[in-house]
This record gives structure tokens, sequence and C-alpha cells, in this order.
């Protein structure tokens, strides 16, 4: 059943009347009395409009949508077996979890390297990927994964420096691509820029490359979350009128004397800016990969979205052939900044059905002989048993597996635990493990002897949070990894997954789960 809550969600602060009575197709209450202030989603869009097109409070949240679709990972079960090893002697003493290689290579000449197989594809200019920058930055690197600065960045910095349309100096962007960089171990995981219509306007990925040592950059389609532009809200009139001047949509006009005595009297608190919508052809797509190889740029990456399926073949077919190293697939649902809500429900191909749809592509692309990028879907990925199986649904293919979401949450929990322990208000939940950063933390004395006490004392408690977030997903994919006797991510198959209903069956080709083995089954009762 697909079921998506109308007219009320914690996402738009909005509730309906009768809570134990509502209209199934419209959420609307079942009796709606005339009187009510207006609590549900129809009501307060009565008095604040558009405001509430979009999930609030906005810049200390992230957002990913409520609906319920037909098919999930969870129709999933990952397949376990008694005999043998794949990537490792088949010896008992030998094939255990800790054994299990994690790390991952890939690129045209394969020198990017990954201890884990994880990237964060695109957080940008929200306040909640500023605000948290320096534990998904920090941590990022100390676990040598990969980390990609999201759209907007230089021209949300209202002390970058514009002249003539190009940027000349970017204080944020230095400032996001030096604490990646600064704890950056042996060469192991990635800083990629990423850019949209108003960053490649404004030169932002040649400067990163050729003023802050940026090597990884990547071409934005679209996301997972919605099917237009990024958004932000901007509180401050100065602000807006900036972003006004540097090319950007900003609602309303910022620079119209009535809009600006409106704000002022307080008729409205807040302006939405917005990008603009690319619009994708084949040669401008392959004018603009040369143009960033020329100046400089040693890896080019392509995210897409979730749209219509021709366009995920564009995709599949222009990441072929124009030798795109990385190629990251976001599916429906998602999101981590301000995407309308109605939107990021009901909008693009969902998480199963896209990556079905990608692997039988990739597949039509190796069949014929052509090259093939690594990719990394993307969508509501959390832990590592959904990991596994984004490997599995997606093998051979499948380098790394894209989450954002998860890791701003584990961050920004670290980040809060360090306050709450230099306030001395830990809560009692977290206090039973103890009252100090080390006693918290289950990775710290491991980090203190591998980076010293000085640059421990240094860290900040949300990138441990994010250490120690990505340290149980190691832990747990090697475990899931070690049952199916795969001791290393290339040898995960799609035979490693098992569908447990039929409908999850027809959609992506994965065997129902009666019928995995189906002839080896015989063969051994029949031996």
């Amino acid at each position: 059943m697909s079921l998506t809550r109308t007219n009320t969600s914690a996402a738009t602060l909005t509730k309906n009347r009768t809570e134990g009575s509502i209209t199934p197709h419209s959420g609307m209450c079942v009796t709606c009395v005339d009187g009510c202030v207006g609590m549900c989603e129809i009501g307060k869009s009565a008095y604040r409009g558009h405001e509430v097109i979009y999930p609030q409070p906005f810049g200390v949240i992230t957002t990913a949508s409520e609906k319920i679709y037909p098919v999930d990972y969870s129709h999933f079960n990952i397949m376990g077996t008694a005999v043998g090893a794949v990537g490792i002697e088949a010896d008992s003493d030998k094939a255990i979890f800790p054994n299990v290689d994690l790390e991952v290579r890939f690129g045209h000449d394969k020198g990017l390297k990954f201890r884990l197989p994880i990237m964060i594809p695109g957080i940008g200019s929200t306040d909640i990927a500023k605000n948290n920058w320096e534990g998904v930055g920090i941590g990022s690197a100390l676990a040598g994964t990969g980390l990609t600065i999201g759209e907007n960045v230089v021209g949300m910095d209202p002390n970058a420096v514009i002249k003539k349309g190009k940027i000349i100096d970017a204080p944020e962007l230095k400032r996001r691509v030096d604490l990646f960089k600064d704890y950056q171990r042996d060469g192991y995981g990635a800083i990629v820029l990423q850019a949209n219509i108003e960053d490649t306007r404004l030169g932002v990925q040649e400067y990163g490359i050729e003023n802050l040592g940026v090597e990884c950059v990547e071409l934005k389609w679209g996301q997972g979350a919605k099917d237009i532009g990024g958004e932000v809200k901007i509180k401050d009139l100065k602000k807006a009128q900036l972003l006004y001047e540097r090319g950007y949509i900003v609602l309303p006009n910022p620079t119209d004397p009535d809009v600006i005595k409106a704000f002022e009297r307080g008729n409205f608190k807040e302006f939405e800016r917005h990008s603009r919508v690319g619009m994708v052809t084949e040669e401008s797509f392959a004018k603009r990969v040369e143009e960033l190889r020329a100046a400089g740029a040693k890896y080019v990456h392509l995210k897409t979205g979730a749209y219509r399926p021709a366009d995920l073949a564009r995709a599949v077919k222009f990441a072929s052939k124009y030798k795109i190293d990385l190629l990251t697939v976001d599916a429906a649902g998602g999101g981590t900044g301000m995407s309308p809500w109605r939107m990021m429900c009901e909008w693009g191909v969902p998480p199963v059905e896209l990556h079905a749809l990608l692997h039988q592509y990739l597949t039509h692309m190796a069949d014929k002989g052509e090259h093939v990028p690594a990719v990394a879907p993307a969508s509501g990925f959390t832990f590592e048993d959904q990991m596994f199986k984004g490997f599995a649904m997606g093998a051979p293919f499948v380098k790394l597996i894209g989450m954002a979401r998860a890791p701003l949450a584990a961050a920004m929990v670290g980040k809060t635990l360090g306050r709450t322990i230099n306030e001395n208000e830990l809560p009692v939940y977290v206090e039973r493990f103890g009252n100090s950063k080390d006693e918290i933390f289950v990775t710290a004395h491991e980090l203190r002897k591998e980076i010293g006490n000085d640059e421990f004392e240094k860290l900040p408690t949300a990138a441990i949070g994010l250490y120690t977030y990505y340290e149980r997903l190691a832990q747990g994919m090697r475990q899931i990894m070690c049952g199916s006797r795969k001791f290393a991510l290339e040898h995960i198959t799609r035979d490693d997954i098992a569908a447990i209903t039929r409908n999850a069956a027809d959609i992506t080709g994965i065997q129902y789960v009666t019928e995995v083995d189906k002839n080896e089954s015989l063969s051994i009762l029949n031996g």
C-alpha cells in the first residue's frame, strides 16, 4: 500500500483537529468546523500561504518524505551461507569478520581510495550544512570517506568577493575544503566540489581547482528531494538584496520599495532564494566536462536525481561516453535542505525502482562493451543492512553508498553531546556511560591513540560523533559480509539478496526467496 499523510505533518508543523477521524484521500478532518483556527495544512495555508510549502523550522532540521512506497529495501533479505568463503581462504581461523576488506578504489586511474564505501553526496548552502560542516568535514576525513560540497556555497557567502561575475575570493568555500584536507589521512577519502547553474556562472569549480587544490568536481543535474533548484530562507534584508544582485531568484523582490516596507513592518519575516533548473543537452554536458578537465580537474563526477527513466538513461549514457569517474543516483524521498514538502513526498522514481533501472541500464552498456562508471546509489540509506542491499542491487557496478541525513544526524548528536558535557547537563541515558568524551564516545581511545593526545583534544565532538557512527556501520557491514562469505566489496553479487515479496522480485529481477538456489538444491537432494 502506498500512503502519504496529507494535510498534517510534523514537517509543516500542522495537525488535524479530529486526529482520530480523518478522511483518507484528502487528509481533512471528517468534520471541518466553522470556527476552527486552522491547525491543519489547509488552515495554516489560509494565513501563511506559500510559506507552508516548505518544511519548518528551516535551518535547524533535515527533512525527508513520509510516503510509504509499495516496495522498499526492507522487501529484500540478505542471503547467508554455511559453506566456503570468497576473497579469503575458507579457513575458520582466517574467514572472520574483522578480516573483511571495506576499502574501495575507483576513478579512471583507480586513484580515488576510500577506507569505507560512503559518500555524503552534496550538502551545500543551507544553515544545517554550514553549521555542522566542522563535524562532517573532519569526521569524513578521519574516516577516509567522501564528502561533497553542495551547491551555492560561494554565492551565499556574504564575504565572498565577486568581480565581473566571477569569484575572486571565497572564504566559506576555503573553510570547507581546508577542514577536510587538514584531517585527511594517507590520501584516503575525497572532497568533491559540486556546481549548479549559478556556481558554474561564477566559476566556482575553476576557483576551487586553481586556488584550493580541489581534484574532484561534480556536475549536478538534481537530487532526490525535488525537481527544482536549491532553496533557502533568508531572514536578513541586506543579504536578500546581496543575493538578488548576485543573480539569484529571490522572492519577493528585495529591491522593491513596497516589499522592503512590508518586510520592515513585519508583514513577512523571510525571503526565499531559489536556484535555476538546468537544461541538459549532450553538447553542453560534453563541453563542460572538457572545460573542467582543461582547468585541471583530475576526477569529474555526475549527480542526478529521481527524474523519469529517460533522464536516468541520459545520465548513464553521458557518464559512459564522457568517462565520468562516479555517477551518483539519488532516488525520491530524501533531502537535507529546504525542499517543497508535497513535492518531496510525491515526485520522482522511488529508490528500489530507480536503482533497479540503474542496474538494467548499466548492464546494457556493459554488454555492449562500453565504459561503465563507478556508481553510488543514494536515498534514505542509514544502516549496514541497507548498504549491503544497495551494493547487491547494483552489483557489480556499485562502489559507494550515498547518504547525507544519517551522517548529519550523527554529527549533530555529537555536537550536542559536546555541549552538554561542557555544561554538565548530560541526559541520564547518556550519563550512564560516563561524563567525559573519552567515556561516552566508544572510539575515543582508538582516535586518541591514532592521532595523538594534542590533536584529539582539538577534535570537535561533532566529528567524533560522525566517526563513531561510521565505525558502527563498518563493523556491521563486516559482520553481514562475513555471514554471506564475501570478504571484499567487489565480491558482493545480486544473489546475495532475495526478494521476500513477488512485487519486489518482479520490479528488480532479484529472485524470490523460495526460488533462490532451486537448481543447486535439487542437485544436492538428488546427489
